[in-house]
């Protein structure tokens, strides 16, 4: 559920990436409140929602560079 790929990032739309944003970090909660550690499954997350920011802030450079 957590792993998204670059592809898949780029063909969202703004709306979407804020819609998955919100998705993985209630996600992110659920699972260290129970694993009450990082494990796998958090670490993946939060390489998650580090790739849908990095997309997010290129994308918003990237038209105000446009502009």
């Amino acid at each position: 559920m957590a792993i998204l790929r670059a592809k898949e990032i780029e063909k969202m739309t703004r709306e979407g990436m804020e819609e998955k944003l919100i998705e993985l970090k209630k996600e992110l909660i659920r699972a260290n409140v129970a694993a009450n550690r990082t494990n796998a499954k958090t670490k993946e997350i939060k390489r998650t929602i580090s790739r849908l920011l990095t997309h997010k802030i290129s994308k918003s450079k990237d038209l105000l560079k446009k502009k």
